[in-house]
């Protein structure tokens, strides 16, 4: 039987972009060479790239997402291992277009990329579901803001917060009425779209959901206890927040989370790797967002529950790849 080609497909159009190289990394190495032939494939806002083994870049086609090789040798991929944090591989961009082409890929539909993608509605979808979420207000760049209607709305601290953005970006806790501005100006620098939200306060913890061999399954649950304020971006990517798997929580709550992570992932239709974002408040936990392309690199949340659960990334990583190879185009 001939190995099946592989392309692990890397980078971004967004800041997400190094921390999806070094994902891609880690998936690139992970493979099953006996089973696959595995290649790097570089997305950049400038540039769609073929890396070969001597780092040397060829022009991705994207006629057919193919590439030309020497002596006019043309690759084309059996399946397209998708780990670009942000736009254009977790919004649902690039699944169009590989729909499109009839290429074949890991992780979510178009649909699902494009929903979890945008906070405000994939709350106000899950709410259907019986899963609770925190009180917000939601506003376009150009709206006026009317800051005592927010503020008697929601109460102090609130959180604001681009409504589609990976990672954390743009997000500021606010204390103060004089700061609800300054940090509206903040998160519209990343989207024409902000959400307001209400401080739960709680414990952040980070689920893990995926589907293996057939099976939603909760790979764990980690708590978050950022050094600064909040979970933001230099908590995740910089080592600024210490996380613990398991979670220091009881059994009945613990099952409660399962049940409520799974329940998001299943009603969404969702495939693929997900990382879900809860507060637990009196027991109770509240969606923050769900993340269809969450980091992968060694040090990330993921593939460290994998691992206590007993998955090795070996198989985590080859699992999404035959899910992919038996769709249909």
């Amino acid at each position: 039987m001939s190995k099946k080609h592989v392309a692990v497909v890397m980078g971004g159009y967004s800041d997400e972009y190094k921390v999806s190289l070094k994902s891609g990394q880690l998936i690139y190495d992970s493979l099953d060479r006996d089973l696959y032939d595995v290649y790097k494939v570089i997305i950049l806002k400038d540039e769609w790239y073929f890396l070969d083994e001597n780092e040397n870049k060829k022009t991705i086609n994207k006629g057919d997402f193919s590439v030309t090789l020497d002596h006019n040798e043309v690759l084309k991929f059996d399946a397209c291992f998708n780990i670009i944090h942000g736009t254009p591989g977790e919004n649902g961009i690039l699944q169009a277009y590989w729909d499109a082409i009839g290429q074949k890929y890991t992780g979510c539909d178009f649909y699902q990329s494009a929903l979890t993608f945008n906070k405000k509605d994939t709350l106000a979808v899950l709410s259907k579901y019986g899963i609770p979420s925190a009180k917000s207000v939601y506003l376009r760049k150009g709206e006026h803001i009317n800051v005592d209607e927010i503020i008697d709305n929601l109460s102090l601290p609130v959180f604001v917060k681009p409504n589609q953005s990976g990672s954390s970006l743009g997000i500021s806790k606010v204390k103060e009425k004089s700061e609800l501005i300054a940090a509206t100006e903040i998160a519209f620098k990343e989207d024409d779209e902000i959400l307001i939200e209400s401080f739960l306060d709680g414990m952040e913890v980070s689920v893990g959901v995926i589907d293996f061999k057939g099976e939603t399954i909760v790979l764990g649950i980690t708590e978050i206890v950022p050094t600064n304020e909040f979970f933001d971006y230099e908590a995740k990517y910089e080592g600024a927040s210490e996380e613990i798997t398991p979670a220091r929580i009881d059994a009945e709550t613990t099952k409660r989370v399962e049940e409520i992570a799974k329940r998001a992932y299943n009603s969404l239709g969702m495939s693929g790797f997900s990382r879900s974002e809860f507060i637990l408040m009196d027991g109770i936990p509240y969606m923050l967002e769900m993340n269809t392309n969450p980091g992968f690199s060694p040090a990330s949340i993921l593939p460290q529950q994998a691992k206590i659960y007993g998955i090795s990334i070996k198989d985590l990583c080859g699992n999404e790849v035959e899910k992919a190879l038996q769709k249909r185009n």
